[in-house]
């Protein structure tokens, strides 16, 4: 099949013939005459092929591409669908987890699909206009390799707005009890798709949740923006003395409780809090002397011009935290703001223990899940940096 030509303008190909994913308003030169979402074939200045990719003319990013080799792309993105769930299936398999993120986007070379796996029911994100066109051909691909109970639909996010798209969410095929009952290394979790933040739990923290019940023995935790109290289940789990979860989503606090109680956790060495986390480490007295904080916040830097109101953000909660710490004290510190990079992220660590006149070192940085893999080549999906700290 012949596709419509996107041809780029001279010197704007570089990226492209790289295998990166965006290509931008300002590097094309001929616009196809066709429908946005449409599949074009994307040329060089000097007409010689690219790659295809998805138009669409309204967004900045104004084509995404899903093969940089000729043939027919839809065979690509396919065999890229089947890459992407046979590696989490090999490297997975011995885990006791049945939450994964099966496809993660640019990460996996499939831009504008997410989709999460949460037992025997698939939560799909669809977040550029493109891949919302091939929606039936998508869920009818991952109907046949996976053969999931439902199918849930969970797009919504500034993604889908700088596309023109409104936000949607309902079963696409069949549908599940909620909550939905998965399991992550031995821990119960009860996952809510309708109304939840992001796809019901944030997968990509697994690693880290990991890292905290390895050292919550005997510490008392505090679990700031707990969202469904991911972090304190597994501080509790790891022999924590107590955890107190604090968010201001009342209904993530009370998935929390349901947490504590599913896991069979002793509810009275939990504490939840649905307020404002600013507002908590401000409190005099605190509930209890703590421990170990663990700082995971939504992020505050959607967007280049928020940069510095997110830079000072993230100093005040980090040194409030440092001030909580007594000696021998430990730290989890989050940043989901991929305008704040990690050499960033540190140097606001760093202005944050000199506020708070404390001296850390840094034990471990971020440990990432395998399912949520960074793809070489589009960078730009490498968004999450946690810094994990011993305050001396």
């Amino acid at each position: 099949m012949k596709y419509p030509i996107l041809k780029l303008k001279p010197g704007k190909d570089a990226h492209v013939k790289n295998r990166h994913h965006s290509i931008f308003q300002n590097a094309i030169a001929i616009f196809p005459d066709v429908k946005d979402g449409s599949i074009v074939q994307v040329v060089s200045s000097r007409d010689e092929f690219v790659g295809y990719a998805m138009l669409n003319r309204k967004a900045y990013i104004s084509a995404r591409s899903i093969s940089f080799e000729e043939g027919d792309p839809l065979a690509v993105m396919k065999r890229n669908i089947e890459q992407a769930i046979a590696m989490r299936k090999e490297l997975m398999q011995k885990e006791d987890t049945n939450a994964i993120r099966l496809i993660n986007a640019e990460g996996d070379g499939i831009p504008g699909l997410i989709v999460d796996q949460y037992n025997d029911v698939l939560a799909v994100q669809f977040t550029t206009l493109g891949m919302d066109l091939q929606k039936e051909w998508v869920i009818d691909v991952l109907e046949k390799m996976i053969k999931p109970k439902a199918i849930f639909e969970k797009s919504s996010g500034s993604a889908r707005k700088k596309e023109g798209l409104p936000d949607r969410e309902g079963w696409l095929k069949g549908t599940a009890k909620e909550p939905i009952e998965i399991r992550e290394r031995g821990i119960t979790f009860l996952i809510s798709l309708t109304g939840s933040q992001k796809t019901g739990l944030f997968l990509d923290q697994r690693e880290m949740r990991s890292l905290v019940r390895s050292y919550s023995e005997g510490k008392t935790v505090l679990d700031c923006c707990s969202y469904v109290g991911g972090f304190s289940v597994s501080a509790l789990l790891g022999g924590a003395k107590a955890a107190d979860a604090v968010d201001y989503d009342k209904a993530a606090i009370e998935r929390a409780k349901e947490h504590v109680k599913v896991n069979n956790i002793d509810p009275s060495i939990f504490g939840s809090y649905a307020e404002d986390v600013f507002q908590f480490l401000r409190r005099k007295p605190m509930p209890r002397p703590y421990d170990f904080i663990i700082l995971d916040p939504p992020a505050f830097a959607k967007r280049s011009s928020d940069l510095e109101q997110a830079r000072r953000a993230y100093t005040d909660l980090n040194r409030m935290a440092l001030e909580l710490l007594a000696p021998g004290g430990l730290l989890l510190t989050c940043s989901c703001s991929y305008q704040v990079d990690e050499q960033l992220f540190q140097t606001i660590l760093f202005h944050a223990a000199r506020q708070a006149k404390k001296s850390v070192k840094i034990l471990q940085k971020h440990r990432h899940a395998v399912d949520h893999p960074i793809n070489l080549y589009h960078p730009e999906v490498d968004y999450l940096k946690s810094l994990f700290v011993w305050v001396e």
